[in-house]
C-alpha cells in the first residue's frame, strides 16, 4: 500500500502513525524512539544489577562527590520518595553511602562508595554499547548532525518546560 497525505508510511516495527498524531509526526517518533532507548538501556543496565534510572544518580554522584540528598533530588528531578528508593537499593548494593551531614545534622549526605568504581566502568561501557547499538548504520557525519539537531530539540522544550540550566526557561 503507497502512503499518502491520509495514510503515513510505515514507521517500522510500531505499524502505522495514530491518527491523532498525524499532526506531530516527529514528536510521536521522539516518544518511540525515547521509549525503546529507556527499555533497551533497561536490559543492559539488569545485567549490572542496576534499575531504570539508578544509573543516573550514580553518574550524578561520581562527577559531584558527595551531595546532600535534597540536592540529589533536586538535581534528579524525581520525587523524593522515588530517589529514597534508589538510594535505599543502591545502598544495600554496596554503591552508595549516606551518613548525617557534619555541617547541618539534619541534612544528609550521599557519596558514592569506593566500591562502586567497577560499576563505573561498567555503566560506562553499557552506554557505550547503548551508543552503538542505537547509532548503529549512521555515519559519522550523521552522527554529528543527530547530535547538532537533538541539541536543538532540547533547547526547545527546555525552554517550553521552564527546565533550563540557570533558570533560563519559561
Amino acid at each position: 500500500m503507497q502512503a499518502d497525505s491520509t495514510t503515513p508510511a510505515d514507521p517500522g516495527c510500531t505499524g502505522g502513525l495514530p491518527s491523532a498524531a498525524l499532526g506531530g509526526p516527529v514528536s510521536h517518533a521522539i516518544s518511540r524512539v525515547a521509549r525503546l532507548h529507556r527499555i533497551t538501556a533497561g536490559r543492559m543496565l539488569r545485567g549490572l544489577g542496576l534499575y531504570p534510572g539508578q544509573e543516573f544518580l550514580m553518574m550524578h554522584l561520581w562527577d559531584t562527590g558527595a551531595v546532600r540528598q535534597a540536592e540529589l533530588i533536586k538535581a534528579m528531578d524525581l520525587d523524593p520518595s522515588t530517589v529514597t528508593k534508589m538510594l535505599q537499593r543502591l545502598e544495600q548494593a554496596g554503591h552508595v553511602r549516606r551518613c548525617p551531614d557534619p555541617d547541618d545534622r539534619r541534612a544528609v549526605l550521599v557519596e558514592a562508595t569506593a566500591t562502586s568504581c567497577g560499576l563505573h566502568t561498567e555503566v560506562r561501557d553499557a552506554w557505550s554499547g547503548l551508543e552503538e547499538h542505537t547509532l548503529a548504520g549512521l555515519d559519522p557525519a550523521e552522527r554529528t548532525e543527530l547530535v547538532r539537531l537533538l541539541a536543538k530539540v532540547e533547547e526547545n522544550l527546555c525552554h517550553e518546560a521552564g527546565d533550563c540550566p540557570g533558570g533560563q526557561g519559561g
